[in-house]
């Protein structure tokens, strides 16, 4: 039976509100998710937040029922709260209907099987949370195996993150690495290392892209380290006809994961 609490003081409250630092995060295990589309993909993924809270007037809708009473059953809380109450929570004044607070999952290389996909994504030093989300619906929609951040890269549990990724968070699952692990991974077994930059003749359309094919986008400033360029079996470029240099690194790598799917899908 969901419970009721309407007061701010509620330590609950304060400890959920937390979730929104980086370093409570941490120490916590836990995210923020908010929304009922992020949080009924989430259901769908098998992921029940630990505690749902939702305002009363959304009580009654029957996905944020079937949410309550699955987590009910999984032994998570409900929680009936006021509008007030879930704009503190997710910093929003406009909050969802449904915040959920999520058990941190950690995925490393090793459980990564590059032979579930044609295209994996890998991201150096990303920083921007709304790129990082992008990515992760790119990767979705492309099927990719899964996103590698690489080096010191944006928290992907976020709020700001989990918000722009619409969901993909729970479908497309993330490891963080360093370059040298990474690369002794990838080179353990079958895949192409293709990275993306300026200092090449080479059209991303001309070079062919082999399963499992791994996309490196570098830094969305620096572009990416000299070290990491030595070591791609490919680089490609994606021509630029005005007058800007590059893409923006989410849209980046976009064009080029479609490509991949175009090339492996024959």
């Amino acid at each position: 039976m969901p419970r009721e609490i309407t007061a701010f003081s509620n330590p609950l409250i304060k400890y959920v509100r937390d979730l929104r630092d980086k370093r409570h995060r941490r120490a916590a295990g836990q995210f923020l998710a908010e929304g009922l589309r992020i949080l009924t993909e989430a259901r769908e993924t098998g992921r029940l937040p630990r505690t749902l809270f939702y305002a009363a007037a959304s009580a009654d809708h029957p996905l944020v029922h079937a949410l309550s009473m699955d987590v009910e059953e999984a032994g998570g809380e409900s929680i009936q709260t006021t509008p007030d109450i879930l704009s503190k929570l997710s910093g929003k004044d406009n909050p969802q209907a449904v915040v959920g607070v999520f058990d941190e999952f950690a995925v490393t290389l090793a459980d990564f099987d590059r032979s579930t996909s044609g295209i994996w994504l890998v991201a150096e030093r990303l920083r921007d949370p709304g790129n990082l989300g992008t990515i992760l619906r790119t990767g979705d929609a492309v099927g990719a195996g899964g996103l590698i951040l690489i080096g010191e890269s944006v928290d992907p549990f976020s709020v700001e993150a989990v918000r722009a990724s619409m969901g993909a968070l729970f479908t497309i699952p993330v490891v963080k690495s360093e370059w040298t692990p990474f690369l002794d991974w990838l080179r353990s077994g079958p895949g192409q290392l293709v990275g993306l930059s300026l200092d090449t003749d080479t059209d991303y359309r001309a070079a062919r892209y082999g399963a499992p094919t791994f996309l490196l986008t570098g830094n969305e400033a620096q572009g990416m380290l000299p070290e990491m360029a030595e070591a791609c079996d490919t680089l490609v470029k994606i021509p630029m006809l005005g007058k800007a240099d590059s893409l923006n690194a989410a849209v980046a790598t976009a064009v080029m994961a479609y490509e991949v799917l175009a090339q492996q899908r024959g």
